[in-house]
């Protein structure tokens, strides 16, 4: 019998389709693999190069026999929780950066540029100048507050008039607020010197002179976050088609989107506190897994957990080694390398598909 016109794709793509989605996931598993092989030779990198370079086998020597030599002080002391600060802050941002653009369905999304880190360091600097909290254990729920009240600030500017929350409106609002509470915080630092003084290289994002006190301290945080975005990362997918059609399929919208929303501020927060604002970094990978990976949001999580702190290390890295014997703070690496990105990003049509 005759097969008819409309059948034919079903008869003849199913069977290609299936074959199709294992040899997407196979190119996908094969790439996490070069992703996470390229973070653990940057972990390497980021702990043997520094003022003084050490070799890769002395850093093997004294990670395994600390002996108190002075290279052992140098990767036990600095550059090993410092290391593994990047990792977890990298993480974190990298994540947040991939929720806030799924949900908002944003291209131009991130929490730096829609003024999540800037709400968390406004309110930073009133514990730490105002308040005199100096400990990250009592500050970083300062930090929480600020990222809330900025993405429900962001959303409702965003969300005036009769357009509606679109992106290029979320992301004005953002840069606008940013930008007032940046500002806001500059001011209130420069009328504080002793404040100014243990903020100044928080206030530009810099991984120098954390103790594994600080990772140990935001460990949890990030889980719990890491943890919320698995929960929403199938949803997410639905949402991308539009919220009708995501609730046609089965889809919680407005649980996704809360769940999402306290992921996004446990994680920005949390690496917030710790290091201070570190801009684009949430913004670029997403964009740079997207290519590769396609709009599946499980796989762009993913890949964002390996990606976002490779990327972090090796601008740390940059900077270290740019002004020797000094050091540039990895914020203005990452800000220098997101710029021209974003500028990319606003004059293309369709970014990344979304």
């Amino acid at each position: 019998m005759r097969t008819g016109a409309g059948d034919k794709p079903e008869q003849r793509d199913v069977p290609g389709f299936v074959g199709g989605l294992a040899r997407t996931d196979a190119r996908r598993a094969a790439g996490l693999f070069v992703v996470v092989g390229v973070l653990t030779a940057l972990c390497l990198v980021s702990i043997a190069v520094g003022t003084e370079y050490i070799p890769i086998g002395e850093v093997w020597h004294v990670l395994l026999h600390p002996d108190g030599s002075t290279d052992s002080v140098i990767v036990r002391e600095l550059r090993l929780p410092r290391t593994a600060l990047g990792l977890l802050v990298g993480i974190a941002l990298g994540v947040a950066g991939a929720l806030i653009q799924a949900m908002t369905r944003n291209p131009l999304a991130d929490p730096g540029i829609l003024g999540v880190n800037a709400g968390a360091a406004f309110f930073v600097a009133i514990a730490v100048g105002v308040l005199g909290f100096t400990a990250i254990g009592s500050y970083i729920w300062f930090a929480f507050a600020g990222a809330v009240l900025a993405t429900v600030a962001v959303y409702a500017l965003g969300s005036l008039g009769r357009a509606g929350a679109t992106p290029i409106r979320l992301t004005l609002s953002g840069i606008a607020l940013g930008a007032v509470l940046g500002g806001v915080t500059s001011g209130m630092l420069l009328l504080d010197p002793d404040a100014f003084d243990r903020m100044r290289y928080w206030s530009a994002g810099s991984l120098a002179g954390r103790g594994l006190d600080i990772a140990s301290e935001i460990t949890p945080f990030i889980a719990l976050g890491l943890l919320l975005a698995a929960l929403v990362a199938r949803p997410l997918n639905a949402i991308a088609l539009g919220d009708d059609l995501a609730q046609s399929l089965g889809a919680h919208v407005l649980r996704t989107r809360i769940i999402g929303v306290v992921a996004v501020t446990v994680l920005a927060g949390a690496a917030t506190a710790a290091v201070g604002p570190i801009g684009f970094l949430g913004l670029m990978i997403p964009h740079m897994v997207r290519w590769f990976v396609g709009p599946d949001q499980r796989w762009i999580l993913l890949y964002s957990v390996f990606a976002a702190p490779g990327l972090l290390l090796l601008s740390d890295v940059v900077g270290r080694i740019v002004l020797r014997p000094g050091e540039l703070p990895v914020g203005i690496v990452t800000a220098f390398l997101g710029a021209p990105v974003l500028i990319v990003l606003v004059r293309r049509t369709k970014a990344s598909g979304l």
